[in-house]
């Protein structure tokens, strides 16, 4: 659009160097860091080309920010930072340490994350995956039926990055209250969106459906892929013990205790052994409607 042109500018450069992003930051106000490696297979067979883009860029995105006098740094980080059992999610986990860490010396550079679960449709994602098998006339592939992820829309991952910028303090994760949903419910939503689809390109012949099941595509269960998990975790137990419930929102806010090994023999919280996790098994969950 004409009139918003001159609002934009385009740098070519890459968060893994450094000296590309002082150009990119120079009397910007706001940095929405979204750079990442995010693809679970991906970074399991490569996991310092994770390492190189999800922790060492953002240590680089946080210095040029703080040397340029950015005003604030909003970190978008994922569910599978949370317990992490892959090298996406754990890359993701450091990636918030450093940014709580570094928010205890940044100066007048305010740093936050925001952490939440599956956006629907975003790339990569399964939902782009199944509707191209419906209009080819594939057999739908999941993983585990009884796997539950949390769901979101693009529209409320934005409103929790908005919600950074406007509520955040320093060191903060803030996270979404979403709900979630089984792999099956979701599947069987995308089918129900999509069937006339398939009724208008397949036979059973060419997916060895039975003629009585011609009208909705073949379901085929895969099995649980190498990095994943049966359930995510948006709050692990111990955030959840400090975490401040804001509405729709929960703040973690950061431990800004300093060294004093002392008190590591002195300090404990008696609440913690009763408290749970918030994750996708026990948050609300979504029906096929």
């Amino acid at each position: 659009m004409p009139e918003v042109a001159g609002k934009i500018k385009f740098y070519i450069g890459d968060v893994r160097n450094k000296s590309t992003l002082k150009y990119a930051m120079q009397g910007v106000d706001y940095v929405f860091h979204a750079a990442a490696l995010k693809q679970v297979p991906s970074c399991e067979f490569f996991p310092m080309e994770a390492v190189k883009t999800n922790v060492i860029g953002t240590d680089n995105v946080l210095d040029a920010a703080i040397d340029a006098g950015v005003k604030c740094v909003i970190c978008l980080s994922t569910d599978k930072a949370a317990y992490p059992i892959n090298a996406m999610g754990i890359t993701k986990a450091i990636e918030e340490k450093i940014a709580v860490a570094k928010s205890r010396y940044s100066g007048q550079t305010k740093i936050c994350c925001t952490r939440y679960g599956n956006v629907m449709c975003s790339r990569g994602s399964v939902i782009p995956l199944w509707i191209d098998q419906i209009r080819k006339g594939n057999p739908i592939t999941l993983t585990e039926p009884k796997m539950t992820r949390f769901i979101m829309s693009l529209e409320e991952a934005v409103d929790l990055v908005l919600f950074a910028y406007e509520r955040r303090q320093n060191g903060d994760i803030l996270v979404q209250k979403a709900p979630a949903c089984t792999i099956q419910t979701q599947v069987e939503a995308v089918v129900e969106l999509f069937k006339h689809q398939y009724r208008s390109v397949i036979t059973p012949e060419t997916c060895n459906l039975k003629p009585a099941t011609s009208e909705a595509p073949e379901i085929r269960v895969i099995g649980i892929r190498h990095g994943e998990k049966m359930y995510e975790t948006l709050l692990t137990k111990e955030e959840c013990a400090k975490a401040e419930d804001m509405g729709n929102f929960y703040r973690v806010p950061a431990d800004n205790r300093d060294l004093n090994y002392d008190k590591y023999f002195k300090d404990g919280d008696t609440k913690r052994a009763t408290i749970e996790e918030f994750n996708s098994d026990n948050t609300r969950r979504l029906n096929l409607e």
